[in-house]
């Protein structure tokens, strides 16, 4: 019976949604397993839940937001349906003019928009020994660009994890495997709207 029923869905209801995380080591898995790192554990949590996706790594170990950029039509192929953007926290360590990576950011989102994929923006916030103007400047990068796009925003990526030391390896930036649990924890909300918008658009 049950394979009647599937058999009976629409063929787009059938279908994986294909999703590409653009990001940087934070979303390659920085001294973690391919296993363990966030597009791998954020695909086992959506299929735990009965959601049928495909999530492909496209994570750059020191991508700045101009890098992800530079490299967007071929680490986001053809049939990709959504795709999570995580870049700009190398910007940010190298005090990158906030300019510079509004307009990467908001390149990357209008041409993913352009092409029909879902988009969600993750957002990374400045160290505070960049200095008040800087951090306003940074801060505020996220925020705009997703309320401009109209796309989904995830204020920030590290949320809750940053300053925790036992969800973080020895270097205080990257996160451990369990850290990366917790990060899918706290945006899986977030994920199943993006991936809703996928199935509004499929009909």
């Amino acid at each position: 019976m049950a394979l009647a029923g599937a058999a009976m869905l629409p063929a787009a209801a059938q279908q994986p949604i294909k999703i590409v995380t653009l990001g940087d080591s934070l979303v390659a898995g920085f001294n973690l397993s391919a296993s363990d790192a966030f597009p791998a554990q954020l695909e086992r949590a959506l299929k735990a839940k009965g959601i049928a996706v495909e999530i492909a790594n496209a994570g750059a170990s020191g991508d700045t937001a101009s890098g992800g950029l530079a490299r967007l039509d071929w680490s986001v192929p053809s049939g990709t349906d959504a795709a999570i953007v995580t870049l700009g926290a190398n910007d940010m360590l190298r005090g990158v003019e906030p300019k510079v990576t509004r307009e990467a950011l908001t390149q990357i989102v209008s041409r993913l928009k352009a092409r029909n994929i879902a988009v969600l923006l993750t957002g990374m916030l400045a160290a505070p020994n960049l200095g008040a103007d800087y951090g306003r400047a940074f801060d505020a990068i996220y925020p705009e660009i997703a309320a401009a796009q109209g796309v989904l925003l995830y204020r920030f990526f590290l949320d809750g994890i940053a300053a925790d030391a036992k969800l973080n390896q020895r270097d205080g930036i990257h996160p451990t495997a369990a850290g990366i649990a917790a990060i899918v924890v706290r945006m899986l909300p977030k994920v199943e709207e993006l991936l809703a918008q996928v199935r509004n658009r499929r009909g």
